[in-house]
């Protein structure tokens, strides 16, 4: 509790959440480089996106900008509105996955297997290690919303939690990785479906 109460310039979990994000940057970025440069060595055909990565772009963008709700709701102590916001993030999160898997079956079905061609393989592994980051955030939402239901219930405990710096400052990493996931989602729809039209 002690490391809790220091004042920091920047705190040390805000550092360690920037690395995280960067490290990541740095990966997907590599991904879509190497994309780029065994089509052009290749001279492959591109891949068209399935229509199903653009709807899952829209269900992103909404459970992100709810989760943002839920941070407003969070500083502006209006319990009901920040449980539902969270409660919604969640399912549009478990939405999205569903979706996810259903695109790649659809791709699947279709013919267009991981080792279809160099393209088809980039495709679903920069899809996947996306999924994969969004399964890794799942379980933090899934406790602030676990521990929002079960403890903001009486006036003194609703007090407590919005007054906990330990738990504002975890619901804005959260918050921060969220909208990353989205950015990282809208970046690669966009990039696939540039490279789909060239």
């Amino acid at each position: 509790m002690i490391d809790e109460q220091k004042n920091y310039l920047i705190h040390p979990n805000y550092i360690a959440l920037g690395l995280l994000l960067m490290g990541v940057t740095s990966l997907f970025v590599g991904f879509s480089f190497s994309y780029i440069y065994l089509r052009v060595q290749s001279g492959s055909a591109p891949l068209a996106l399935p229509p199903l990565f653009i709807i899952n772009a829209i269900v992103l963008i909404i459970a992100s900008y709810i989760l943002h709700k839920a941070m407003q709701y969070y500083h502006e102590d209006r319990t009901e509105k920040y449980k539902q916001s969270l409660g919604l993030t969640l399912v549009l999160t478990i939405i999205f996955l569903m979706s996810q898997i259903y695109a790649w079956k659809q791709l699947l079905t279709s013919g267009i297997l991981v080792n279809h061609s160099n393209m088809a393989s980039f495709l679903y592994i920069i899809s996947g290690v996306h999924f994969a980051h969004v399964i890794a955030g799942i379980p933090f939402l899934a406790i602030f919303y676990y521990t929002a239901v079960k403890k903001m219930v009486e006036p003194v405990s609703v007090l407590v939690y919005f007054t906990d710096p330990v738990k504002r400052r975890r619901l804005k990493m959260l918050t921060t990785y969220w909208h990353f996931l989205d950015a990282l989602w809208i970046y690669l729809v966009v990039f696939f479906l540039v490279n789909s039209l060239i």
